[in-house]
């Protein structure tokens, strides 16, 4: 059985830290340390606590989503399979074209919002995705324009 880490407790710098990561996930810790006023030592432990709890993922690029015009978005509703919600979760986020995941109520227990380069590669994902076990039911929207 996987160890979940433990939840973390987000103070007023951690939501700082975190707000000013959203806008630039590449700032250097000195510049990160100097705009919160503090170390760069306490930046840095920061970090490290918030990816080890789990409350920090990782770092990423974002890029304009019209940026690639043969890119296919799409919004995908889940419907999963009694408590097997946790272990669904873990599997859906080893997909890197699943590019966020958000629990819901409703009909569909999960939404994800999913991006493919091409229609080959979004029909895999579908496939995929169904397949995992927990995965009853799933309905997706293709995301045709922005307005």
């Amino acid at each position: 059985m996987t160890k979940m880490p433990a939840k973390h407790a987000y103070d007023s710098l951690d939501r700082e830290l975190i707000s000013l990561l959203r806008k630039d996930g590449r700032a250097p810790l000195s510049k990160l340390a100097t705009i919160l006023n503090v170390s760069r030592g306490t930046v840095q432990n920061r970090l490290d606590r918030l990816l080890e709890s789990g409350a920090l993922l990782g770092f990423t690029i974002r890029a304009r989503e019209d940026s690639d015009p043969g890119t296919i978005r799409a919004v995908m509703m889940i419907e999963v399979e009694g408590k097997s919600t946790s272990q669904v979760i873990r599997r859906l986020r080893g997909m890197p074209e699943l590019q966020k995941m958000h629990t819901t109520n409703g009909s569909w227990d999960l939404v994800a919002e999913v991006l493919a380069s091409d229609l080959n590669e979004f029909d895999r994902v579908l496939r995929e995705v169904r397949m995992i076990e927990g995965v009853l039911n799933s309905e997706t929207s293709i995301l045709l324009s922005s307005v």
